[in-house]
């Protein structure tokens, strides 16, 4: 199951009663997308919360791809957002208490370590074909990466 499963809307009835509507907890699900990408009863929300809901839209909705928000880019977004704050030094307690004040967004901190852990063995695993295939730039550059996740 992948992170972006495992991702949910805090507050999710406080959200839902002010939407005037019923939306699932997980924040990558069809109808949530839907409502956020559409910003259909934005204008209902309390001004932190339609702050949070459009920068959320704005920094993870927001492609060319015909079939937004169904494209895979918002998760492929969120993923890259969570390994970023890992690189900053984040741990997974950390990283979800910024997801929460950025997006209004919550997750186990456990689910965010098996994601970072899972993270570092694909490096791992590139970084050994890297090698194998003699690219040296490419190799050194993985193990760069996977030393900023592992710390």
């Amino acid at each position: 199951m992948a992170i972006t499963d495992k991702i949910y809307v805090k507050n999710h009835q406080q959200l839902a009663s002010q939407l005037e509507t019923s939306i699932p907890k997980g924040a990558f699900k069809g109808a949530t997308l839907d409502i956020l990408f559409q910003g259909e009863g934005l204008e209902k929300l309390d001004d932190a919360t339609r702050d949070r809901v459009l920068d959320f839209a704005q920094d993870f909705l927001d492609c060319d791809c015909d079939n937004n928000p169904y494209c895979g880019c918002p998760e492929r977004k969120f993923m890259r957002y969570l390994l970023e704050l890992r690189a900053q030094g984040l741990g997974p307690d950390a990283i979800v208490d910024v997801m929460s004040d950025d997006y209004m967004l919550y997750a186990y901190p456990g689910d965010v370590l098996s994601f970072l852990d899972d993270a570092v063995r694909t490096l791992e695993a590139a970084e050994g074909l890297a090698r194998v295939d003699g690219a040296s730039e490419k190799h050194d550059e993985i193990r760069r990466v996977k030393r900023e996740l592992a710390k």
